[in-house]
């Protein structure tokens, strides 16, 4: 391997370092991508895409399951798991190659091994061979990415114990798995294990499970968890586990005296940054309390010419959240002076069953900032498509700023859980980050029959007239 210079040295091609690569040599930067594995990080290899895919998998077994309500004689479904893995495979497969491809016709150089920063302007690329190369920039983004956290008690072992490194690749689906955590995580893979078989219980330390979600939200999945016999345990404290004799399952203490027997382990309590072995003190770049590098509002961090994007900054850990950074990090090595991005109206999607999908303020945390609120409720069980769907289970809750009459102003956050939500979040996002009043949505015409129009009824409501509910 030969040195070479470049305007942009990326560490790290998952979604924050591929988003500034791509869009650094749009705008005519001569970029280079360091990465240790393969091109996409762990959103197109062990996340977002391969999570979801199971889950449409889930979705698949859960139709055919119920065909004879729609006139259709399907028999009884059976899964075949090495299937469901091979198609999973062909999806990151041919998404990993379009990506290389792009990459590739932008002209951007990427590099396979461990890139280590040096002296200021300069990273290190070691190749898993040993040799080296060295490479020099006026400028370095950091998007090294995340790994998956672990708890004492709970050696990862790939068999009894994984994380979502190692469930995605597992031979078989245990018949009974305790996932540990209920966070978006935890309960995609808790939702997706249960629709295809397995029986699952999930423990969570917090009082509730998706902490951050709106509390009616939490509770529509919550109550769709029971009903399909998925079982959730809320602040419970995990001690630890005990294989059974030939590992062929364990027992797992939690709470005051209580265990559960299972198959298999799944540690699902979030990711931490992966911030070892970059040489990022050695050149300034300073680590915050949480262990994730410290950055100012345009993802500059403490050492001159290096910025950092992605799950290795305490951002919101989603591929999206990583596209607009590294997009915000280019525009600012070009010294457009771009406005920092607005957090707090992130749009999030969880993929379960129910689905979820919110954007800006729960109720309670509008309360907590010192709005006077207004809220509306309404709920899949009336919408036509949902009926025709068969998937009635939701609702869509919209929180905006009480106005003197009692109806609501400034839409200040949407919040949804039941069918499809993630794909009808888009107008929602617009209201929240354009701070629409329930007056302007309200005027726009919703197209019928649609679950989306559910929102546009919610905010109807929110006027002092409604049609439907």
């Amino acid at each position: 391997m030969s040195d070479s210079a470049h305007d942009v040295v990326v560490v790290g091609g998952g979604p924050g370092g591929y988003a500034a690569a791509l869009y650094g040599a749009s705008a005519g930067l001569d970029v280079a991508v360091v990465e240790k594995h393969k091109v996409g990080g762990t959103c197109l290899h062990v996340g977002c895409i391969p999570a979801k895919e199971l889950l449409e998998a889930a979705s698949v077994y859960r139709t055919v399951s119920r065909a004879a309500t729609f006139g259709v004689d399907a028999g009884e479904p059976s899964l075949d798991w090495s299937a469901v893995l091979e198609r999973k495979q062909q999806v990151i497969d041919k998404m990993m190659a379009g990506l290389s491809s792009v990459l590739g016709q932008r002209k951007v150089t990427v590099l396979s091994g461990t890139g280590l920063l040096a002296a200021s302007g300069t990273v290190e690329v070691v190749a898993d061979d040993g040799s080296t190369q060295t490479l020099t920039a006026t400028s370095i983004i950091v998007a090294s990415g995340s790994v998956p956290r672990t708890i004492a008690g709970f050696d990862v072992d790939g068999e009894l114990v994984v994380t979502s490194d190692e469930l995605f690749s597992i031979s078989r689906l245990p018949a009974d798995a305790a996932v540990i955590g209920g966070g978006a995580i935890g309960c995609e893979f808790a939702s997706m294990m249960g629709d295809l078989g397995t029986k699952v219980t999930v423990l969570e330390a917090l009082p509730n499970i998706l902490a951050g979600c709106d509390a009616e939200v939490a509770k529509t999945v919550r109550r769709s968890f029971r009903k399909r016999g998925i079982e959730v345990h809320t602040g419970v404290t995990v001690h630890g586990h005990e294989p059974r004799p030939h590992r062929s399952g364990t027992v797992v203490s939690f709470g005051e005296g209580k265990q559960v027997d299972v198959e298999m382990v799944v540690v699902a309590v979030g990711r931490r940054p992966r911030t070892e072995g970059l040489g990022l003190e050695a050149v300034g770049v300073e680590l915050d309390g949480r262990g994730f590098v410290a950055v100012d509002d345009r993802g500059r961090t403490a050492a001159p010419g290096v910025w950092a994007v992605g799950d290795v900054v305490d951002s919101p850990q989603l591929a999206h959240t990583a596209f607009a950074e590294g997009m915000l990090v280019i525009r600012d090595i070009l010294g457009e002076d771009p406005n920092p991005l607005d957090y707090h109206g992130t749009p999030w999607c969880i993929y379960s069953h129910p689905e979820v999908a919110f954007a800006g303020h729960t109720e309670q945390s509008a309360v907590d900032a010192g709005f006077d609120v207004v809220t509306s409720v309404h709920r899949y069980m009336a919408n036509g498509r949902a009926q025709i769907l068969g998937e009635t289970e939701g609702m869509v809750k919209v929180v905006a700023e009480k106005q003197a009459d009692g109806t609501g102003g400034r839409i200040l956050g949407v919040h949804m859980a039941g069918p499809w939500v993630t794909e009808q979040l888009g107008q929602a996002y617009l209201a929240v980050n354009w701070e629409a009043t329930a007056a302007d949505v309200a005027g726009l015409i919703q197209p019928h029959p649609t679950m989306s129009e559910l929102f546009g009824e919610t905010v109807l409501s929110l006027t002092g007239r409604s049609l439907h509910g």
